[in-house]
Formats: structure tokens, sequence, C-alpha cells
């Protein structure tokens, strides 16, 4: 029955005023006309009759009331529904028309494979995704699953214009309504929300997704409209639990046939894909099938597509009775396992790294929150998503690792991994070739072989770094702090930890007073353990050193940590560590993503040089870089230089080699740090199960496969080490205070309190032989006091003066 129109809400009230009041009167009348006198039948009867009024008086009222109220609801609900289509119809008429070739890109961009290169361009490997997807023309897909997915998905497909105008009301309606505006798109909406638009629920996409769809049915044949949305919707998960897009992998995923062989229920499944991929799909995330009861969702889908089949006359009663009993479970593939691809070090390290930089990228793009990313949830959202973006939007991944010295690398480790063997078990190795200025790894090796260990020595690795930590967390400092210089006297006396336990050398518990070069060049533990100890006596901390290059130390007043207790540096962040001492004392974090562009060529990361963190004064790393090139040459600790000369004197004498070894207790680690003035190669042997090895491990066995390490790499690169520069001279170095001081006491002659044996002092003007003593303070050297030595108790100071002035009478 077709309503009077309402004319307002004031002539609504008065209607439904007058209406109240002709009930009243009606209600008034008849209790008149029913009264009777009083009797004791009245007056049983009253009270019954009275409840009876009041009930049907305030359900009236009630009544009258949610009409009123009905009316207004109705009212005021077309006036927004009015104003909503309105404000679309305005989104959709200032809606840019879109560029046809800009558009059609967009609609047949899918993805290529995402790819890691060298520095220089060349491939490294495509990077691996869980997606599987394969494009096919038309004529390879069945009619059937082109059938099926207009029967479901989009009835009028063949005559709409890309947009169904009461489909797109009945949307606008129900988002006013609290619905979204997402409903009633056609197969043209949906392919230019996937392809251009993505999900965003709003009016405006909606409005654009309405103005492109009828721009692109202009653009392409319905044929290729429904093709290209075969080719790009996701499908669920094929029987290896990869997730597939595209109606070719969806066949052979799960039928094992190709998409122009697929029979009519066979189709249907399929065509029920799209709109609940994961739901719908026979198979879990490891490939195996599902249980019944999560199957029946997929399988009660696929009826549902067979009679829309059915409904649109694409297939007659019989077979649809026919197709619908069928049991299509059956059809499925049976669990497969995926043929793993194994990529190597490489690939891990560059992956893993790039994960990092397209999930920052992700973070920046979409403004979240530090309060955000607080969420677990959130955080794990968009590891995903940077996980997804790398493996399945055709990223290009350029590296800084330079193809022909990373493979001169694997090369010399396969040739020579041989000379670290010593009967002891599988010796492994970890190296690294990082570039001093901007901390860019150019070349490393994993180990051994990939094949029998996966454990990437140089990167994943943490071991203690024995001796070669002392410059870096002992010496280094020391010599910033102002605390010593080049000609410094140490201690090496006998001396003990405080649980009474001796500390040695290779089986030395100590000697005697020694100057620093020999301290470092024999690297004798003692003098290191008093160094640090004298750090700490003034008060002073090494951690904001530690802290700035990366290192991980969880407990610094641990007494042999500058001996390499308490502190398990990866290869790459101990050889960030030496590069750190080679490079004026500035820290440059490694790194080996140099950029990512997406499949546009757009720049979605570039590295940027943070420019460095100054760790140690200029000074610093003058005199460090000075003594460890003593260390190489005189050879106390490693035979690499001699090595070296043997297989290449020129590559030996036209370099700068600066450097230091590392030994743990039993031979379980070996250590070699070599940084020249543009590069820094650090490298770690040992097994991998922490066993020891024999005595010869380092100074021999590292050594030589180092030195055929270096030749390989300089072979690859002959400019890499840089032939011909220097480490800077700290006699030329203006930042350096040279010192004139005594070789005896490494402090300045001059007139000193002796202690005598009494306990008196007896002053002595001291003199001798004197050196050059380089300070990275401006102060320098300070003049000889009795105290002159780093470390030592008092009666090793009283031995000491007794070596200096072997004619004074302490007595």
């Amino acid at each position: 029955m077709k309503k009077e129109p309402i004319d307002s809400q004031k002539e609504v009230r008065s209607r439904l005023n007058e209406k109240m009041e002709n009930k009243r009167r009606k209600t008034k009348k008849n209790a008149k006309k029913n009264f009777q006198p009083k009797n004791k039948k009245n007056q049983s009867n009253q009270p019954k009759q009275d409840e009876k009024t009041v009930w049907s008086t305030t359900f009236t009222v009630v009544r009258g009331i949610s009409i009123i109220f009905g009316i207004i609801f109705v009212v005021i609900g077309v006036f927004a529904a009015s104003a909503g289509v309105g404000y679309f119809a305005r989104l959709v008429e200032k809606t840019k028309l879109p560029d046809k070739q800009e558009m059609l890109a967009k609609i047949n961009d899918i993805h290529g494979v995402s790819v890691i290169n060298y520095s220089n361009g060349q491939s490294i490997s495509d990077i691996s995704s869980d997606l599987v997807r394969v494009t096919v023309s038309s004529d390879q897909i069945s009619e059937n699953v082109k059938n099926a997915l207009i029967a479901t998905e989009d009835d009028s497909f063949r005559t709409n214009k890309g947009v169904v105008p009461k489909a797109v009301v009945r949307g606008i309606l129900g988002s006013v309504g609290g619905g979204t505006s997402s409903g009633g798109s056609t197969l043209t909406q949906q392919l230019i929300k996937q392809q251009v638009l993505g999900d965003s629920v709003t009016f405006q996409r909606k409005a654009s997704e309405i103005v492109y769809a009828l721009n692109l049915n202009n653009y392409l044949s319905k044929d290729q409209i429904l093709t290209d949305y075969l080719n790009v919707s996701p499908f669920g998960r094929n029987n290896k639990g990869q997730n597939i897009a595209g109606v070719q992998e969806a066949a052979k995923g799960i039928f094992g046939k190709s998409a122009k062989d697929l029979t009519v229920p066979e189709a249907a499944f399929i065509a029920g894909l799209p709109q609940s991929p994961i739901v719908y799909s026979p198979y879990a995330s490891d490939g195996s099938l599902k249980s019944k009861e999560n199957m029946a969702y997929g399988i009660a889908r696929q009826k549902e597509v067979l009679f829309n089949l059915y409904r649109g006359g694409y297939i007659n009663k019989a077979d649809y009775e026919k197709y619908k009993a069928e049991d299509i479970s059956k059809e499925f593939l049976q669990p497969a396992q995926v043929q793993s691809q194994e990529h190597g070090y490489l690939y891990n390290v560059v992956y893993n790294e790039a994960v990092t930089e397209v999930y920052n990228y992700l973070i920046k793009r979409d403004k979240v929150s530090a309060t955000e990313l607080g969420n677990d949830s959130t955080k794990q959202h968009y590891k995903d998503l940077a996980e997804q973006s790398l493996q399945n939007k055709g990223y290009t991944v350029t590296t800084t690792i330079n193809q022909s010295v990373y493979n001169a690398m694997q090369n010399a480790v396969a040739t020579y991994g041989s000379l670290m063997q010593d009967g002891t078990g599988l010796i492994q190795t970890g190296n690294v070739l990082m570039d001093n200025k901007t901390g860019a790894v150019y070349g490393f090796i994993g180990g051994l072989d990939y094949s029998q260990s996966q454990v990437n020595h140089a990167f994943d690795t943490e071991r203690s770094p024995g001796s070669s930590i002392k410059p870096i967390l002992a010496y280094g400092p020391a010599i910033d702090m102002g605390l010593m210089g080049s000609a410094s006297v140490l201690s090496n006396y006998p001396a003990k930890y405080s649980s009474g336990q001796d500390i040695e050398h290779v089986g030395s518990k100590g000697t005697a007073m020694m100057p620093f070069s020999e301290a470092l060049n024999v690297s004798y533990n003692i003098p290191a353990y008093w160094t640090y100890k004298m750090i700490q006596d003034k008060g002073k901390s090494v951690e904001p050193y530690m802290t700035k290059m990366g290192y991980q130390v969880s407990d610094y007043s641990v007494e042999s940590l500058p001996l390499g207790g308490g502190i398990d540096p990866t290869v790459v962040q101990h050889t960030n560590g030496y590069q750190t001492l080679a490079n004026g004392g500035k820290y440059e974090p490694w790194y080996v993503v140099e950029s990512i562009k997406d499949d546009a060529g757009n720049v979605i990361y570039q590295h940027k040089d943070t420019g460095g963190t100054q760790v140690y004064s200029e000074a610093t790393s003058t005199i460090m870089e000075y003594m460890l090139q003593d260390v190489v040459k005189s050879q106390k600790t490693s035979k690499f230089y001699e090595n070296l000369q043997t297989i290449n004197p020129t590559l030996a004498t036209d370099v700068a080699w600066a450097g230091k070894t590392g030994t743990t207790d039993n031979y379980t680690d070996v250590w070699m740090m070599l940084s020249t003035p543009t590069v820094t190669l650090g490298g770690w042997a040992g097994h991998d199960d922490n066993s020891g090895m024999s005595k010869n491990s380092g100074y021999i066995n590292n050594a030589a496969f180092t030195a055929q390490l270096v030749n390989a790499i300089n072979a690859a690169d002959p400019n890499i080490f840089g032939p011909g520069k220097k480490f800077t001279d700290p006699n030329k170095d203006s930042n350096v205070t040279k010192s004139k001081v005594l070789v005896s006491t490494g402090q300045k002659p001059g007139k000193v309190s002796v202690k005598l044996a009494s306990g008196k002092t007896q002053t002595v003007n001291l003199g001798g032989a004197t050196t050059t003593s380089f300070w990275a303070t401006k102060s320098g050297a300070p003049t000889t006091t009795y105290d002159y030595a780093i470390g030592g108790t008092a009666a090793d100071r009283a031995a000491g003066w007794k070596t200096i002035l072997p004619n004074f009478n302490f007595n």
C-alpha cells in the first residue's frame, strides 16, 4: 500500500494528538456507559475493570510515542540518506579522471621478483617468496572458471559498464546505516581496488573506484578485465603451504592441472576462493589438508557457486544435481614438500638487513608513533608486512658487496681452509672485510662450507676476543684519557686476581717491568690487567667507549675483561671496533645494504653516512695504529707478515699493515685483526663446540690462511688495501703531544724521591737514555715519580727501581 506523503513533523504530531484525543473520549464514554450501582457483585469486579483500563491506556500512550519516534527516525533517515548520496555524488563529480596509460600500467603491474645485487649491479639472487604466481593469457583459462566467477561475483558483468548504480546506492545506504561503503563491487571495481587504489574503506576511495571502473570498462574488453582479475587475485594456499595468487597456480596447486583444463566442479571451487582465500583453502600453512570440519567451509562455498551457475543458466538442473553430489575433496592434491633453495651466507645477511630497512620505511611511511610500536601486535604486523613487501613487490636490493672480492674470499676459504685444520676436529672460520671510512662490508666468509654448516661465523657466532680486545678496551681508552703514552712502562711482575688465581700468559706467571711496546707486541696479560685497573682506580670508565661502538658488556667489574673475559663479540662487531681505531677514532656502523628500490624505480631506502661517532680522539687513533703496525712486523704472536712476504713481497711492503691477534684459554679461539689505511679485515677461527685447538692454531695455522686470504683479495682488487698509503705519522700529527722521556720510566727526566728500605726517601736526579713518547693529551708525559709504572705492587716498584738504579744503595 502506498503511504501518504508526510509534509512535516508538525503535521504528523497534530494528527497523532487528534487520534489520542479521540481515543480518550471513547474511553471516557465507555466507562460512563458501563457504570453500575454499587453492590456486592460490582464491588468485586470493579478493581479488575480499573486495572484493565489503566493497562489499556498505558499501552495506547506507549504505542503512540513509539509511532512518533519511528516516524521521526524515518524522516531523519531519509534526510541522512539523501545527504549521503548527495555528498557521495559530489565526491564522484570532483574525482580527477585517471591517466589512461598510468592506470593500465598499474592494472598490468603484477609485481616482479625481488632481487639482491652486488654493488656493481650484477645479480646475487632472487628473493624467495612464499607467494607463488604465474600469469596466463585468456585462452589458457577455462570458460568454466570465467562463468563461475561471473555467476558468483558479478552476474551482470558482461553487460554492465563497470559499475552497477543500484548496488552503489545500496552500498552507500548501508554505510549511512552504520555499515561500510565497500558493498556492491563489480569485478571491474574489485580489480581497481586490488591494483590501483588499495583497501582503504572511505567514501573518497569508493568514489575514485567508481570513476576508475567506468573508465577501465572503456579501455579494456570484458575478457581482458576478467583475465587480469583472475591473474592477480589471491587463491589461498597450495598443497605445499605456499600462498598462491592467480588462477593458474590455484589450478596447479590444488588440483594438479592447468587452468584451461578445469572441470565445472573444480572451477566452482576455485571461483569461490577469492572471497575468503585462507578460510576456503583446503590446505593449512604447512601444506597439510585441513580437518573435515575446517574443509567444510570451502566445500560449502563451492556448492554455492554451483547453484549460482545453475541459476545463471550456465549449467542445467541435471548437471547441477550431479556436480553437487560429487565429493570435490577427493580431487585435492596430497600434501607435498617445498623444494628449499639454499641461498648461502650472503643471501641471509642481506635479506635480514633489508627486512629491517623496509620495516623502518613502512613505519615512517605510515607515521606509526613510538606509542603504537609499543604494542607488540602492531610491531609484529609491520615486521610481517616488511617481509611480504620485500618478497612480493619486485624490490631491487643493492648491496655494498664487491663481487670480485667476495668471490675471491670464497675461493680462498675453499682452497686454503685446510691450512687451519690441525687434527683436533673441524675448525671453522669467519672473516669480514670492511671499509674504514663508511663501515661498508665489501666481503666476508661465513664458514668453510654452507652446505655443511649454516651457522654464519662472521655475523652470528659470538666468541671471546682474547687479547685482541686489549687495544679496544684497555690501551686505547687509557691513552685517550691521558693516563699513558706510547713509551709508558708497565708492570709484568707476577700478579693475581682477587680470587687468588695467577694471571698467566702462555704458562708464564710474569717477568718484570717492561715498555708498552713490548707488552703489546708479545701480548702479555698482566700489563693489560693493570692498565684496566688503573682506569677504574682513577674513577674512570671504558663503558662509553664500548657502548658507542656497539659492544655488549654486561659487567664492567669483571677483572679479566681486558683479556677477553665477559665479552663475546661477533667478527663483524669486532671488525667494526678496529675500523674505529683505523678511522681517526670515528665509529661508522657496519652495513651491507646500500639501497632498496621498488619496482617502479623509486628509492625507498638509501644508506646515509651518519657522520660517524667519535669514540677515541684522532691523536689516540694515530698512536694506536703506530703501535699496532709494530705488532704485525714484530711477529711475536703471528707469522702472518712473514707468510705474506713469502707469497707476495710487494703486497707486504707496499701496504701499511697494523693489527693484533687474540687467543683464548686452551686455544679455543684465535683471532687476527688487520687494518690498513683503507680497510679492516677481521678474522676468527675455532670449533663450533668450543673445544680447544693445537698451540699452533693461531701463530702458524691461522696466520698462513690469513696471508693467503689477503693475497686473494688483493688479486681481485689491487687497490682495496690502499698500497702506497700510510697511517698518520705521530711525529707529524699536530694532535699528538711529543714528550722526551726516559726509556727506563716512560716519564720525563728530573728529580725523584726514591724510597729507601728504612721507609725514608732520598732525592735522585734521574737521567739516562731517552726516547719520544706520544701522548693524546696536551699535557703529555709527567716528570718521573717513584710510582712511574702502570700497575704492580710496592715490592714490584722497589724491584723496578733496583733495575733502574743498580748501583744505588737503597739501604
